[in-house]
């Protein structure tokens, strides 16, 4: 069986869950089946893998249009596939255009929805709708539809009504246990003029509205005063939220804040989670949260929204702490001091029981290990495209 694997990210152009997620997911589908990425950006190097630029007379289009071309000519590519497999909105619509083209089985993995992210409208513009269109009309005729969690499920069926809900099954992500796992050195921190003798508080993830920075920054304002601040965040989504980060970084009237922005290779951000006394994840939409898996594959203590599929990661009161939140529909907190101040309460409640956070890391890692491999990912999604072939 020849599956295409549709993505707009790809290793090493890789910045957000949908390209973790595609990188080992592609990894273990090939011990499977005879499995082909086509991916957006730069040419790889990797046998099986080839990446698409945006067409002439397309370079200076609106962003959202060029995806549309890049989207055509992957489509025209799937020639010769059994399953097409498309992973978010920037390659949605090439799974659509392949499976009329070609008559093939359209999968479709739903790492997050468009209508659930209308702060996308301050980057894309008009592009918003475009998007929204290409996400829409992709999901509505796909063969089959994969959520990341029960509770991406349950937002699918809410956002679009008109899919049949047999047709949407979950699974979810996973996380490489023997890559993510504790590394005991400490270069990494030292680069960065991190203190290992003082507590920090990490956070991982795009600067854009839906990682939660900006509430992060404001509870970090009550953080108990001994504890350092790592920011691994970068690709901001656009200018103005970057300028918004960065004046409240500098508002932090505390000592030990460290913003690392570029984009630092796994083995550092492995180190950084390691020795963290709390892994943050404030966000204020995330259907999964790979990264919340990966805190605690390094045995972190984790604190973090509940929201998504996030409590479904999270063992609250077991490894880690999860947040409440009020949230309007776009996932703006209703109050945002109340949501800041129950971040700052559970971050400080771990980093005042250093024995409650480490026994909380080590849960965390079990529960990794035991229960989110990528080998049952890729079976699982294995036997989704064999029953459709069976199906079809």
């Amino acid at each position: 069986m020849r599956v295409d694997l549709l993505s707009r990210e790809y290793p090493p152009e890789v910045y957000g869950g949908a390209g973790v997620h595609l990188e080992y997911l592609a990894r273990e589908l090939r011990k499977l089946a005879d499995v082909r990425v086509r991916c957006f950006g730069a040419e790889r190097d990797e046998s099986g893998v080839s990446a698409y630029q945006v067409p002439g007379g397309l370079e200076s289009a609106n962003a959202a249009l060029q995806v549309l071309g890049v989207d055509l000519e992957m489509a025209a590519a799937c020639a010769g596939a059994d399953v097409v497999h498309s992973h978010t909105w920037y390659a949605n619509f090439a799974g659509h255009v392949a499976k009329m083209l070609h008559g093939i089985p359209h999968v479709v993995t739903t790492h997050s929805l468009e209508p659930l992210r209308p702060w996308k409208a301050e980057q894309l513009g008009g592009g918003y709708a475009i998007s929204s269109w290409a996400e829409h009309t992709a999901l509505a005729a796909a063969d089959a539809v994969i959520a990341v969690s029960e509770g991406m499920r349950r937002d699918v069926l809410a956002a679009y009504p008109g899919i049949d809900p047999a047709k949407v099954s979950v699974i979810h992500n996973g996380i490489d246990t023997a890559e993510y796992a504790p590394d005991d050195g400490h270069e990494v921190l030292r680069k960065h003029g991190i203190d290992p003798a003082r507590p920090y508080v990490i956070f991982v993830g795009r600067i854009t509205r839906q990682k939660g920075l900006v509430h992060l920054l404001h509870a970090a304002r009550s953080f108990a005063p001994d504890a350092q601040l790592v920011l691994c965040a970068g690709a901001p989504d656009t200018p103005e939220i970057e300028a918004e980060v960065a004046g409240l970084v500098r508002g932090l009237d505390r000592e030990g804040v460290f913003w690392i922005s570029e984009m630092l290779p796994k083995p550092q951000i492995i180190q950084l989670l390691t020795h963290a006394a709390v892994f943050v994840c404030p966000s204020v939409y995330e259907p999964m949260g790979i990264v919340n898996l990966e805190a605690m594959a390094c045995e972190t203590a984790v604190v973090a929204t509940a929201t998504g599929g996030i409590p479904e990661v999270v063992a609250d009161g077991e490894t880690g702490l999860l947040v409440p939140i009020d949230q309007a529909p776009d996932g703006t907190p209703h109050d945002p001091g109340r949501f800041a101040a129950d971040l700052a309460e559970r971050v400080n409640a771990l980093l005042g029981d250093p024995a409650r956070a480490a026994a909380m890391g080590r849960a965390g890692r079990v529960r990794a290990v035991e229960h989110f491999s990528w080998e049952r990912v890729a079976r699982r999604t294995a036997d989704l495209y064999a029953s459709l072939r069976e199906t079809g």
